[in-house]
């Protein structure tokens, strides 16, 4: 009876907490009767949780396994596990193979009931197969051997389970917990790969064993040879590392990112939705009154699509009609005077569309897109001869049969079959450089190739992935940065390479590909394109970030175009650049329905199959015979196109000399940058008809008085600097959020920005030091202690200064706190612990609460300080004045406990933030608001082209901020400001863009409060099913005409509460005389029997 009674308790709380919360899931009750089959099990059903397949290492998964425990709990508070109350899972679940486990959890579930009814309750256990476990870096007949192993293996322990448990549903998930310390020890041959190389071997092996595990069930038919016991495979892996909108997971994320995985792991294992399109947010699905199940493959069929036989490759061959195909009367001196079977060498570099992933793949093989088919490749392959496989070297074969440097066979680029393609699968442009390098090395050190004398024809086409990643690092993968790249690769041709043509082929546009993984009839592996493509693949229609795609696709392209008409490479008779820009478009090929023709790609819908580099060879062939002004620049893959020929009049492959063809002038280079200012076209300035009475009316141009609080970042130290003798220096006028020097268009502050609303702007600071520091309170090394120090003396200074109307003067006051605190946090523990510092903002922000009138307050989010650890340059200041600005942050290692600790304290510091302000403690007045800006939340140190931390954001010491940083910050705190609470955005790129200050809109003129960014109340009816954490938050309660005495809605939750206990009791009650009932009648009929 107590047991029953605590589960009572707990049931009528939470029912009360669910009544008077909000929270969004209704269907949490229990069957009214205990399901009979696995089919109609709902997640309050589940009275037994636990897990196989865990191992000790695998921190992360334990983790999300903790956190979905904890919901399975708001389901089935009785809920039996065998984590512990810390959160622990056991140790016998962390050892030994997946049998192993599988006999451990049933001995433990036999021998440890506690409560539960083995043969009466359902289980829920979930198995995870790790593919940390595997190297997906061995060769791939041994893979193939691994993979075998591992699908044997998930079949024994499932088997086990089957034999000793009852009323069980076995949940298969498949964990990729990324490359890690663990795994590089483990497999040795991560050394010998790319980093582009890894990623598309581990996301073709993730796929691979999913596909594998999915036969496992269908042969088995998910072990339901009894309606007590199925099996079930999770839709999707869950993957760590990538987040829901295609953006990598940073160390300071990985809370977030656990919770997205623990959702995921929820979804796949609740009946799914209609609509399963994921937010970019984290979402809660609930079970719905019409899918109120844990899914089984009875009550929700998955799909088991078979490739359609049309996908079998067709003929590739390729019939030449050219007549004329001699050589020139004597070796020409000139590249202009190049006749096609002048061409005595071929070569290449680039990704894996080059190096020939998945050409001759098999449609049901994903895993053989792993290798690298390299004779069949549309530029370099040299496999067969033209009348089965269209190459250019087998083109060219036709012209002259002594060409060399073609690919044959299969292997990687120091497979000797390689010969002269180069290409690497995963590479980016900054790996072009090692490439022609090594392409160079080969061409010298070939007895058979006559460096100096033999004409060489060299492609060059790079791009797809650099797009890919682009969004996980928007400076590295830029448009200069990758023709930058491509730069220094053709400047090392030309300056190694005598009598060279280099075929440059323009980056495809990519974006036509999304709709292989738009269209679910073609049965494309997307969540595979997620890891492999992000960038490209993931961003909704019409997005911003599709957008952003699209423009640095086609900016690629543009600068590619500029470059080679700025003249560079043609300086020289014997060497040239041919920019071939066939694939500026492209259309996708159609089936006669309309939809997309699988057939022309590999099994993984993203490389290409051979159908699709044969077009590819053909159109490279026909752009190199079209002059240049008239060259094709579109690629329609449902277009049939017959290789073009040379003609008497121009028997020459074109260049811009025998096209004659004039280089446009080359575009005017940006001027140099003086100064870090911003441009302004805001056009809606006016403040309100009248002086607004109400914080959440307020305009900028409302705002008459600025004033800040802070440290060393508020108080401008270092920003201006030059040498350390005048580090100390106070550049108050630059000051982020509080500097007023100059004007807007050479100094980007907040206060500059609020003047073109209001000239008449009052508080901002200017010059150095403390003669016109206005209302700039920061103070150098301040703690978050002397934060109200600060305020007593802001206030003071206000009700001082006559030009100020303390009471009626709408004032916004920026407080940025806390970096100090850390980086003296070794030193003294207890007075800078999250609480105090949450206790310190408190009494600060209370101050400003009660003793100013007409106050909108700034609270800017922490950054995360161990970034700072990265910021490294060869100066003197750099390596002895960081370490003595913040020792706690600087000096312990990268991975020791302090540093460990310190990120830990930092993420509580952000924590303490948002919890003191999340609350009602300062929504009592109406002239008062607190507005969490939260752009520092997580953040992104920006990086040269090199991978290096770009210095120029910082001072001398490395450690304080430039006025160039300063400058971002300004742009991104006031673009903070106009962004809904809820939806701010949490990061900053800190690119430079002169265009980037946003402007309040017509619809919303307002600087966003939380009590102005709720939205109207939608007027469609919403899924129940899905409930995201800002449809909850967005909510509007009615404005009752008559308010209720406070006691009333007290009583009457008391009223609720105990009524529910009773409710509960007396249901529980009867359920337990039942038992009683059942038991002794069961004990009846054994005495009987014996």
């Amino acid at each position: 009876m107590g047991k029953m009674f605590q589960q009572l308790l707990l049931i009528s709380l939470l029912g009360f907490t669910w009544a008077t919360a909000g929270l969004p899931c209704t269907q949490v009750f229990p069957s009214q009767q205990p399901p009979l089959t696995a089919d109609t099990v709902r997640p309050s059903d589940v009275a037994v949780l636990s897990y196989v397949g865990v191992q000790e290492q695998s921190t992360e998964l334990s983790t999300v396994l903790s956190k979905l425990t904890e919901l399975m709990t708001l389901f089935n508070p009785g809920l039996v596990t065998p984590i512990s109350e810390d959160k622990r899972i056991p140790q016998f679940l962390q050892h030994g193979t997946l049998v192993d486990q599988a006999n451990e959890l049933s001995l433990y579930l036999e021998s440890n009931k506690q409560g539960a009814d083995e043969n009466q309750d359902w289980k829920l256990v979930l198995l995870v197969v790790q593919l940390d476990r595997l190297c997906a870096c061995e060769q791939q007949e041994q893979i193939s051997s691994l993979l075998k192993q591992v699908v044997e293996e998930v079949d024994n322990a499932v088997q086990l389970l089957h034999s000793q448990l009852k009323k069980t549903i076995v949940s298969v998930a498949l964990w990729d917990g990324g490359l890690n310390t663990f795994q590089t020890k483990m497999c040795p041959c991560t050394h010998t790969y790319t980093d582009g190389e890894l990623k598309l071997q581990r996301a073709m092996l993730t796929h691979t064993l999913q596909e594998l595990l999915d036969e496992l069930m269908v042969k088995k038919h998910w072990y339901r040879d009894r309606d007590d016991f199925t099996v079930t495979l999770q839709a999707t892996p869950l993957i760590r590392g990538l987040s829901s909108t295609g953006k990598p997971i940073g160390e300071f994320e990985s809370s977030k990112r656990t919770d997205e995985l623990m959702l995921q792991l929820w979804r796949n294992l609740l009946q799914p939705m209609v609509d399963q399109r994921i937010p970019d947010i984290l979402t809660l699905q609930c079970p719905t009154e019409d899918r109120p199940f844990l899914r089984t493959e009875f009550n929700t069929p998955s799909n088991h699509h078979s490739i359609a036989d049309h996908l079998i490759q067709t003929h590739t061959g390729t019939e030449l009609p050219c007549e004329d195909r001699s050589p020139s009367s004597s070796i020409p001196n000139s590249v202009h005077e190049l006749r096609p079977a002048d061409i005595k060498v071929v070569g290449a570099v680039g990704d894996s569309l080059t190096a020939g992933n998945g050409i001759a793949s098999s449609p049901s093989n994903i895993l053989d897109v792993l290798r690298q088919y390299r004779g069949l490749s549309w530029c370099i392959g040299g496999d067969e001869n033209l009348t089965t496989v269209t190459t250019l070297p087998n083109i060219l074969k036709h012209f002259n049969h002594d060409v060399k440097g073609y690919s044959l066979g299969v292997g990687n680029q120091d497979n000797p079959q390689a010969f002269l393609n180069q290409a690497v699968p995963g590479a980016k442009s900054r790996d072009i450089p090692s490439q022609v390098r090594t392409l160079v090395t080969k061409m010298k050190n070939d007895v058979n190739i006559d460096f100096e004398s033999d004409w060489k024809l060299i492609t060059v086409f790079i791009g797809g992935n650099d797009l890919c990643s682009y969004c996980e690092n928007s400076l590295l993968y830029s448009v200069e940065n990758y023709v930058r790249f491509l730069k220094e690769s053709l400047d090392y041709l030309q300056k190694e390479v005598p009598r060279a043509l280099v075929n440059l082929v323009e980056p495809l546009y990519i974006t036509p590909l999304r709709e292989m993984h738009r269209d679910a009839s073609l049965n494309c592996p997307t969540w595979l394109m997620n890891i492999l493509c992000p960038c490209v693949v993931m961003p909704e229609p019409n997005s911003e970030a599709l957008q952003i795609v699209e423009t640095v696709n086609r900016g690629y392209q543009r600068l590619l175009h500029e470059l080679i008409e700025s003249g560079r490479y043609d300086t020289h008779s014997n060497f040239t650049v041919v920019i071939q820009p066939f694939l500026r478009d492209i259309a996708l090929p159609r089936l006669p329905d309309g939809r997309p023709d699988r057939s022309y790609f590999s099994p993984d819908c993203f490389h290409l199959g051979q159908k699709a580099q044969t077009v590819l060879a053909r159109s490279l062939w026909n752009n190199m015979l079209e002059p240049l002004g008239s060259k094709t620049s579109s690629q329609d893959f449902n277009s049939a196109s017959e290789l073009k020929c040379s003609t008497n009049e121009a028997p020459f492959i074109r260049t811009y000399e025998n096209s004659d063809y004039m280089y446009s002038a080359p575009s005017p280079k940006p001027d140099p940058i003086t100064n870090w200012g911003s441009d302004f076209s805001c056009n809606n300035l006016a403040p309100s008809d009248s002086q607004p009475t109400s914080v959440h009316k307020l305009r900028p141009s409302d705002i008459q008085v600025v004033a800040a609080l802070g440290d060393s970042v508020t108080a401008g130290t270092g920003a201006k600097s030059s040498s350390i003798p005048n580090l100390n220096t106070e550049y108050k006028g630059v000051s982020w959020s509080i500097g007023g020097d100059q004007t807007l268009e050479t100094v980007s502050t907040l206060p500059n920005i609020l003047k073109k609303f209001n000239p008449d702007l009052q508080g901002f600071s200017e010059g150095e030091g403390q003669l016109q520091k206005g209302f700039n309170m920061a103070v150098a090394g301040a703690k978050t202690s002397e934060l109200p120090a600060q305020v007593q003396a802001l206030i003071k200074a206000m009700k001082e200064n006559k030009e100020v109307n303390f009471e009626s003067d709408w004032k916004l006051v920026t407080i940025f706190i806390g970096t100090t605190d850390l980086c003296n946090y070794c030193y003294d523990q207890n007075n800078l612990s999250p609480k105090y510092f949450s206790h310190n903002l408190m009494l600060t922000l209370d101050m400003l609460y009660e003793e100013v009138p007409r106050v909108l307050v700034n609270l800017v989010d922490l950054m995360q300080m161990d970034v700072f650890k990265t910021v490294k340059k060869d100066t003197l200041g750099c390596s002895l004045q960081q370490s003595f600005s913040c020792h706690c942050v600087i000096n312990p290692a990268n991975n020791a406990p302090e540093i460990e600790e310190l990120k830990r304290i930092n993420r509580n510091y952000q924590t303490e933030i948002k919890y003191l302000i999340s609350g009602d403690r300062y929504d009592g007045k109406e002239d008062f608001a607190v507005v969490l800006q939260p752009f520092f939340h997580y953040s992104f140190i920006p990086q040269t082209g090199v991978g290096e931390t770009d210095t120029s954001f910082f001072s001398v010491d490395c450690f304080h901020l430039s006025e160039r940083t300063h400058a971002e910050m300004a742009i991104a705190l006031w673009n903070n400001m106009l962004e809904p609470v809820g939806r701010k955005q949490d990061y900053n790129n800190f690119t430079h863009d002169r265009a980037k200050i946003h402007c309040p809109s017509e619809a919303s003129p307002f600087i966003f409060t939380k009590g102005n960014s709720q939205p109207e109340l939608p007027k469609t009816t919403v899924d129940p099913g899905i409930i995201t954490t800002s449809a909850v938050s967005s909510t509007i309660l009615p404005k009752c005409s008559t308010p209720l005495p406070v006691w009333v809605p007290v009583v009457v939750g008391l009223v609720s509460l105990l009524a529910g206990i009773i409710m509960c009791w007396l249901i529980m009650s009867v359920v337990q005389r039942k038992k009683s009932k059942k038991s002794a009648k069961a004990a009846q009929n054994k005495t009987t029997g014996f």
